[in-house]
């Protein structure tokens, strides 16, 4: 590895660490030549998948483009971007564990409305309705419905719901 400091081409390694959830090795390193320390991180390069478009056209994996959809759901949201950026992650992980070459668009769309569903159901309906291209309230009743009826749970023979007009 080339000094960032001095372009000499010998450095040593000085410490490694697990970083990023164990999926990679940060490494602090020294110049042989000036001295002057840095940091390195080492990860496995996976190569995601491309996406098979509505109209059957296919694009590379853009990271940046799902981050930007996540964002739009979840803004002004009371969620740390500490959370969207694991949620980021686990839904890369995902698709990398997938081991494809090729994969719809949608199926990455459900996997990221499947990780909203458990996060925030306000942004889950947000992402859901742009990305199932919700036409009338109707769509957006039923998936509302479905999300009243998933939220319910038995708690000591009672029910319990996240919406306060059906407790009993």
């Amino acid at each position: 590895m080339h000094c960032p400091f001095c372009g000499n081409q010998e450095t040593k390694v000085v410490d490694s660490r697990l970083a990023g959830d164990g999926y990679q090795i940060r490494r602090r390193r020294e110049c042989v030549g000036c001295s002057e320390r840095f940091t390195t991180f080492e990860s496995a390069e996976f190569v995601l998948p491309k996406l098979i478009k509505r109209d059957q056209s296919r694009e590379p994996f853009n990271e940046t483009k799902l981050r930007s959809g996540i964002l739009k759901a979840t803004e002004k949201r009371p969620i740390s971007s500490e959370v969207i950026e694991e949620l980021i992650s686990r839904v890369i992980r995902k698709v990398q564990k997938m081991g494809e070459r090729e994969i719809q668009s949608r199926l990455l769309g459900e996997i990221v409305i499947e990780e909203l569903r458990e996060i925030d159901e306000i942004a889950f309906v947000r992402y859901a309705s742009v990305y199932r291209r919700f036409q009338d309230l109707e769509e957006f009743e039923k998936e509302i419905e479905s999300l009243r009826e998933a939220s319910k749970t038995e708690v000591k023979g009672t029910q319990f719901s996240i919406f306060p007009e059906e407790e009993e």
